[in-house]
C-alpha cells in the first residue's frame, strides 16, 4: 500500500525553537532550557536572518512523544504558523530514533524546515545528511537506554543495602541533602544528593494506631476508617479517611470509607521495616533485605495483621450450577483453524435435568458431553515412560535445554569473564594504593564500586544456577506424575479430574466427528511428548547426532514412551 503524499503548505515566515529537558536534566547546566536557548541564538538566528516566532519547552523524558509542547509544535507545523524549527541538538527533541525522524520527514515535506545548533549544517532534506541524523538519532537512544541501565543499577544497589529508591509511604518522610553540606567522606558515597527515609513522629502515630485497631480482630476496615475520622486524623495530602457526601434529600451525609487506604497500608511490608520490590528488573522478596529506615510495627505484628485481612477475604468458591470437565479446554478442528468450544444444557428443562454438550457457538453443531469426555481416560492411560529410562529422558532433557537457552550460556560466561576482570582490577587498585601512592579517598569509591558490581554478579549467576534447577525439578516432577496418573485418575472424583487435566492440558482437540484428535499438554508434559514425536519420525537432529555416542542420548526408535492418542484414535 503506497504511502499519502503530505502536500506542501504555506507556511509564515520565521522560526520557533523547542527545547526539552529530562527531569535528570533539570539540575545540568549544559542541558539547561538556557543553554539550549543561548546556542541557538549563537549557531542559528544569525545565519537565518528570521523573525521569532516563540518557543516550546517540556520538561519530560525524550523516550516517550506524548510530551504536550512538542505535539503543540506538531499540530502548529501542520497549520502552517512557523517555517522553521530550531533545536539544540537532536537528542533535545528527542531519543526515540523512529518518532523522531517521522517528525521530521512530515515537517520537512510540508516544508518546514528543521535545524540544529550542534550541527548547523545539517539538512535532513539531504539523503546523506539524512542517514548521519539517523546515526546520531541512534546514539541518543542508546544513550538513554544506557543511561536508564545505569539507574536501575544503581537503584537496584541501593535498595539492595536497605535503602528506597522512591517516594516513602504515609507515615514517613524522605529526607535529602546536598553533597556541598556533607564531609569528604560522604560525599564518596552519595553523588549530587544523599537520600534517606526518615520516620515521621506525628503521622506514624496514626498508622500505628490503624494497626492497633486491626490486631485486636474486633474491627473491620470501615471501622477503623471511621474511628481515624472520629480522632480528626488525615493523611500527609489532607485526604479524609472517611468521605461525607451531602445528601440533602434526606438531610444527612453519606459516609464513605476510603478503605483501599487502609488495604495498601496493612499489605505494604515498608511499614514492617522491610525492603520489598517486584518489577521488570528486580525482584526483592520479603523478609530478605532489612530497611535502613524505623518500623511501624514489628514483623510478628504485620504478618498476624496479613492472616487475620486473609480470613477476612477468604470466600468458599461459588458453587457452580453446571459441571463440565472439558469446560475452556476443548477446540474443533476445522478447514479455517481451531474453534474453541462452548459448554451448555440447551434441553435443560426435561425432567432428567437436560443434557450436557460441547457447543460450536451460533449453530447447530453440538457434541454429548459424556462421549467426549469417556475418551480421555484412554489418551491418560496411553502416557507411559519406562522406568529405566528416566536418567537418560533426564540427560536428554539437560542436553536440550542448554541448546535451547544458548544466549543464557553465553550470558553465564560472560559473566564469569567479568568476575576474573574484576578480580584483576581488585589486584591492580590494592597495588595502586600500596605502591603508587593513591588517595586513600579514591581507593575506598573504587573498591566500593567493585564490592558492589561483585554483589550484583553473585546475585545475576545465582539466578541462573535457580533456573536451571527449575528446570530439572519440573521435569522430575513431570515423570513422577506420569508415572502415577494412569492408575489414579480413574480413582478420583469429577471434580478432581478436571484439577489435574487443568494442570496438565492446555487443550483437547476434537475432529468434527467428535473424537480426540490429539491433546496439547502443557510444559514440561509436552517437552516427552515431543520426545515421542521424535521417535515417531526417526528421531530428532539432536537425536542422531546422539547415534555416535554410547548413552548420551536416547537412540532414534528406542525411547518406550507414548505420549499421544491410544491405538485405534
Amino acid at each position: 500500500m503506497a504511502k499519502s503524499k503530505i502536500k506542501r503548505i504555506s507556511s509564515a515566515a520565521g522560526y520557533v525553537t523547542y527545547l526539552r529537558t529530562s527531569d535528570e536534566d533539570a539540575q545540568a547546566p549544559e542541558r539547561s532550557h538556557a543553554a539550549q536557548r543561548r546556542d541557538i541564538v549563537q549557531r542559528l538566528s544569525p545565519t537565518h536572518g528570521l523573525v521569532d516566532l516563540g518557543e516550546y519547552v517540556d520538561n519530560f523524558t525524550g523516550t516517550s512523544a506524548d510530551r504536550k509542547h512538542y505535539q503543540r509544535m506538531l499540530t502548529d507545523a501542520r497549520l502552517g504558523k512557523f517555517s522553521h524549527v530550531f533545536a539544540a541538538a537532536p537528542d533535545r527533541f528527542g531519543r526515540d530514533d523512529v518518532e523522531a525522524l517521522r517528525a521530521i520527514d512530515e515537517m520537512t515535506q510540508m516544508g518546514v524546515t528543521v535545524r540544529f545548533a550542534s550541527h548547523p549544517d545539517l539538512n535532513p532534506a539531504n539523503e546523506d545528511d539524512r542517514m548521519y541524523l539517523n546515526i546520531l538519532f541512534g546514539m541518543a537512544k542508546r544513550e538513554a537506554a544506557v543511561t536508564a541501565r545505569r539507574v536501575r543499577g544503581g537503584m537496584t544497589s541501593k535498595l539492595l543495602a536497605g535503602g528506597w529508591s522512591w517516594r516513602a509511604p504515609d507515615g514517613y518522610l524522605n529526607k535529602e541533602i546536598r553533597l556541598t553540606e556533607l564531609g569528604p567522606e560522604e560525599q564518596l558515597k552519595h553523588a549530587k544528593y544523599k537520600r534517606w527515609i526518615e520516620i515521621d513522629p506525628e503521622q506514624s502515630k496514626i498508622w500505628r494506631l490503624a494497626w492497633d485497631l486491626l490486631l485486636t480482630d474486633r474491627y473491620s476496615l470501615d471501622d477503623i476508617c471511621e474511628k481515624l475520622h472520629e480522632q480528626g486524623y488525615r493523611m500527609t495530602s489532607g485526604r479524609r479517611f472517611i468521605e461525607i457526601r451531602d445528601k440533602r434529600a434526606k438531610g444527612e451525609g453519606e459516609h464513605i470509607a476510603h478503605i483501599q487506604l487502609l488495604s495498601r497500608a496493612f499489605h505494604n511490608w515498608f511499614y514492617a521495616g522491610w525492603v520489598v520490590a517486584q518489577n521488570e528488573w528486580v525482584n526483592i522478596a520479603p523478609k530478605t533485605v532489612k530497611g535502613e529506615w524505623e518500623a511501624v510495627v514489628t514483623t510478628e505484628e504485620f504478618e498476624r495483621g496479613l492472616s487475620i485481612l486473609a480470613q477476612r477475604n477468604h470466600k468458599p468458591m461459588p458453587h457452580k450450577k453446571h459441571f463440565y470437565l472439558l469446560q475452556g479446554l476443548v477446540y474443533l478442528e476445522t478447514d479455517h483453524g481451531l474453534r474453541k468450544l462452548t459448554c451448555g444444557k440447551p434441553n435443560i428443562n426435561r425432567k432428567r435435568g437436560g443434557v450436557s454438550y460441547y457447543c460450536v457457538p451460533s449453530s447447530a453443531t453440538n457434541y454429548l458431553c459424556h462421549k467426549i469426555d469417556a475418551q480421555i481416560i484412554d489418551h491418560i492411560r496411553a502416557i507411559q515412560v519406562s522406568p529405566e529410562l528416566l536418567p537418560l529422558i533426564r540427560e536428554v532433557y539437560l542436553s536440550d535445554v542448554t541448546r535451547y537457552t544458548k544466549d543464557i550460556v553465553l550470558e553465564r560466561k560472560a559473566l564469569q569473564t567479568r568476575q576474573r576482570k574484576l578480580d584483576e582490577k581488585e589486584l591492580n587498585l590494592w597495588r595502586a594504593f600500596t605502591d603508587h601512592g593513591m588517595r586513600p579517598q579514591i581507593y575506598e569509591r573504587l573498591t566500593k564500586e567493585c564490592i558492589e558490581e561483585r554483589e550484583k554478579l553473585k546475585v545475576l549467576l545465582d539466578r541462573m544456577e535457580t533456573e536451571r534447577g527449575d528446570f530439572i525439578a519440573n521435569l522430575d516432577a513431570a515423570l513422577q506424575v506420569l508415572a502415577e496418573i494412569g492408575e489414579r485418575y480413574t480413582k478420583c472424583a469429577l471434580e478432581q479430574q478436571r484439577a489435574i487435566l487443568l494442570q496438565m492440558v492446555e487443550r483437547v482437540i476434537l475432529t468434527a466427528e467428535g473424537r480426540i484428535r490429539r491433546i496439547e499438554w502443557k510444559p514440561p508434559f509436552c517437552y516427552i511428548q515431543s520426545l515421542q514425536d521424535d521417535n515417531q519420525n526417526g528421531g530428532s537432529d539432536a537425536t542422531k547426532k546422539a547415534k555416535k555416542g554410547k548413552t548420551s542420548r536416547v537412540a532414534a526408535g528406542s525411547l518406550p514412551t507414548s505420549f499421544g492418542a491410544p491405538t485405534g484414535c
